[in-house]
Formats: structure tokens, sequence, C-alpha cells
């Protein structure tokens, strides 16, 4: 083992021991600094300012400039504890001066009458008879999890990862354990959304007692991310759309539509889990019907008139 390969393996302990980082970013991590690692082998660099400019060249070649600033921030930090436990003088990044130029992607979101026509056609499939035992359970988690992906704004990942114990059907609320295991409790507003979930959780109450999670697929284990989104794709096609929505699209719909009702930013920050107010903001660029209501009812221009002649 090289010693950069040691003090990789020594990273990542730290980040999965003391830092409490969960499974998927240790993975991530993993990956940027094995390329790292295998890059600077392959090509005879030192872990130095030289080497780390060749290797930016290359994820430039490679990499959209978003993925290439989520890698440099992961190596960046790696180094810097390099230089916190003394075991090398100084982060080489310290030398380094990179610009990103990324362009501005407004998030895709779902018009409120078409998440509208996806929940209805849920609801029509539950509805229907007659039908098996296992056609009505399917059918009633699919609209329990459609119904919650609206109305919580959760990760897909997230609500595939919620146990029992994390949701609380008495109260209302459903206790999210998001990114770097921060945790947060949101409250389900609507009756119809709670009494899905009431519903569900009888109808698969013994399925969930023996489990560690609340939405489960045909072989009583967690339903995957995978199968929400094949779930979602079934739906949109029973209702004869002809678009692409995936899970995210609902979280981005949820962000957008409470903008647009007046719902301030810092409570969406605190909605979607968002550690920066800054992440949060790009969803003040889509509320393009809200804009246009202020502009048709609160400009100053609206209360002039002038005649012709």
């Amino acid at each position: 083992m090289t010693l950069l390969s040691k003090q990789m393996k020594n990273y990542l302990n730290h980040c999965e021991h003391q830092k409490r980082l969960d499974s998927k970013t240790l993975k991530a991590y993993r990956i940027d600094l094995t390329q790292l690692s295998d890059f600077l082998q392959q090509q005879s660099y030192s872990p130095n300012k030289e080497g780390l400019e060749k290797y930016i060249e290359r994820l430039h070649q490679r990499y959209k400039p978003k993925t290439v600033k989520r890698k440099l921030a992961c190596i960046k930090t790696f180094f810097g504890f390099l230089e916190f436990e003394k075991e090398i003088p100084a982060n080489p990044f310290a030398k380094l001066k990179i610009k990103f130029r990324e362009h501005f992607i407004l998030p895709k979101t779902i018009p409120a009458d078409i998440v509208q026509k996806i929940l209805y056609t849920a609801y029509r499939e539950l509805g229907k008879a007659p039908q098996t035992e296992y056609q009505k359970k399917t059918a009633l988690r699919d609209v329990a999890i459609l119904e919650l992906l609206f109305a919580i704004g959760a990760r897909v990942s997230e609500l595939c990862s919620l146990s029992c114990n994390d949701i609380d059907l008495q109260r209302g609320t459903v206790k999210i354990n998001g990114k770097g295991s921060k945790e947060r409790i949101i409250q389900i507003g609507n009756s119809d959304v709670l009494n899905m979930l009431v519903q569900y959780s009888a109808a698969f109450e013994h399925q969930i007692a023996q489990n560690d999670y609340f939405f489960l697929n045909k072989f009583h284990t967690r339903f995957s991310e995978q199968s929400v989104r094949a779930m979602i794709k079934k739906y949109v096609g029973m209702s004869g759309l002809s678009i692409h929505i995936t899970p995210h699209m609902f979280r981005h719909t949820f962000a957008t539509l409470l903008l647009e009702e007046d719902v301030d930013v810092r409570y969406i920050q605190h909605l979607l889990g968002h550690s920066s107010i800054v992440t949060t903001q790009i969803y003040t660029h889509v509320t393009g019907q809200k804009q246009r209501q202020i502009l048709a009812d609160k400009h100053p221009r609206n209360k002039m008139s002038f005649t012709q002649g």
C-alpha cells in the first residue's frame, strides 16, 4: 500500500467514525479519492501543485463543471485533513486558483394540474374493483408514496429510507434523516395525505413490524428509489401524458409552489433540509407565475392612465 493510499484510508475512516457521514457520501468520497490516486500513479505525478493542476485538467475534460466542483471539494478537504494531522506541511490547494463557469440550470418542475392528473390516476386505480388483495395493497402503497412525495418535498432516497418510527400518524409528522445525518421533522398538513398513510400502515402492519422500513416491495423489503421512478413512469403513462417526470421534480414542484403562495424562503429551506439559503434561492428564479401576478397587481404603472390626442 502506497503512502497516499494509506492516507486516503485513514481519511475515509475519519469520515465514517468521527464525522459520521452516511454510506452514500463515503462511497462518493472513496471513488473521488481513488480516481485521483490512480491518475497520479499512472501519470507518475506527485500529489503536489503540479500534479493536481494536471488532474484538474483531466477532470474538466471528462466531467461537467458541477461534478468537477464536487470532486475537488472532496480532494481539497482530504488534503486539509492531512495538513491538520501534520502529515503534509501545507495543503497544495492553497497555491491553486480554480475558477468555474457553471451554466445556470433551472430546476424542472411539474405544473400543478399535471400533479393533480397523476394523483387522480393513482386514486382511480386504487378504487378499481374487483382487485386481488395484492393489487389493492400495491395501489395503496403507490398512492401513499405519490402523496408523500408531493406533501413534504423529500428526496426519493429520504422517502425510501423512512422507518416506521420516523412516521408519527398520531401527530401527523415525518422525521427525515437528510444529508450529513441532519434530521428534520415535517408536519403533514393535508388530512387526505395523512389518511392515505394511515390506510397504508394498516394494510402493511405485519410486514412493517418485521422490517426496518416503512415502504415495502412485494418481497417485504425496502422499496427502492428505482422502484419509485418506475412507479411514477407507470402512472404518467396511464394518465395519457408523454412527459418524463422524476421523483426529484416533485421536490422542485413542492418548493416552487410554496414560494408562489408567499411562503418565506427560509421556511422552505428548513422543509427541504438545505444547509445554505443559497441552495434554496434557486427556486426564486422559477416562480414566473407569481412574478407576473406581482407585476400585474402591484406595479405603480397600473395606477397611471393616459389619453391620446
